[in-house]
């Protein structure tokens, strides 16, 4: 899913004679630059790490939580990398390998999942339906759908199932019939924030991944307002100095027993487990 085609351009370098070259100053009568003012933006968030912890650098990382003391992780499967699969388990935290509890055809292309309500629910890409487990046996309990035209990141606030879809919209779902209870329009100092991807709801914020970015946004859960954000491009470098394969950032899981996150990437071969500021 929403794999990046990096286009590098290269233009030729002409060296010219230089011979009474002056500096491109602006004559007095050449007009000001305009000075554009930046809008404002949210706080940064600082944070340090904590530790690193391997993970499983053939998962294509669409979901991440943690789930009774337990991290779960979720993959997709994109037609170009026919090594991944779309399926989601428990991870065992001192291999990083992930114990597989429930697998889709791969041309469904599995993506974010939540626990509630003694279930797992399990996103796909643009099928527009959804899987529902048993959350103790994790034998399947069900099917829904929903009309996004897409699926990305799942979380819960506990009551309901929230959903995005790759715009600036989070939608909540009724988990019993999968109604829409409402949506909220992600925003920065009202400017939409596009590309929602992961989710993960911790006491009243929904921390996302934007897609295409390292960023991740707090994001308050009742406005859709962006109070927060911090910046892992650092953690991506890490990673690739690690394996030069892994990709996006995309994953993140807060640990309550820790009040820590972990996040990390699309084929990434470890988890950061960060402490914010």
């Amino acid at each position: 899913m929403k794999t990046k085609k990096i286009l590098l351009l290269i233009l030729p370098i002409i060296l010219l004679g230089c011979g009474g070259c002056e500096d491109p100053k602006p004559k007095p009568e050449d007009p000001k630059p305009e000075v554009v003012k930046p809008a404002n933006t949210a706080p940064i968030i600082n944070y340090s790490i904590v530790k690193v912890l391997k993970h499983d650098s053939l998962a294509f990382t669409e979901g991440l939580l943690f789930y009774n003391g337990d991290l779960y992780e979720s993959t997709g499967s994109p037609d170009n990398l026919p090594q991944t699969k779309s399926f989601f388990g428990k991870v065992d935290m001192a291999t990083g390998k992930i114990d597989v509890k429930a697998e889709i055809d791969r041309n469904l292309f599995g993506e974010g999942i939540c626990f509630l309500n003694d279930k797992v629910f399990q996103l796909t890409y643009k099928s527009q339906k959804g899987f529902i487990y048993n959350a103790k046996t994790f034998k399947p309990a069900g099917q829904f759908t929903y009309a996004n035209k897409e699926g990305w990141g799942f979380t819960t606030n506990g009551k309901e199932l929230i959903m995005s879809d790759g715009t600036n919209m989070l939608t909540f779902l009724n988990p019993d019939n999968f109604s829409i209870v409402k949506t909220i329009d992600v925003n920065e100092n009202n400017v939409a924030v596009d590309f929602v991807n992961e989710l993960e709801y911790v006491d009243g914020f929904i921390y996302a991944n934007i897609y295409t970015t390292n960023t991740i946004v707090k994001i308050d859960a009742e406005t859709g307002k962006v109070v927060g954000k911090f910046d892992i491009g650092y953690l991506l470098e890490e990673a690739q100095k690690r394996y030069p394969y892994a990709l996006e950032t995309n994953g993140i899981a807060y640990n309550p027993a820790t009040k820590t996150f972990l996040v990390t990437g699309k084929m990434w071969p470890c988890y950061f487990e960060i402490k914010l500021s």
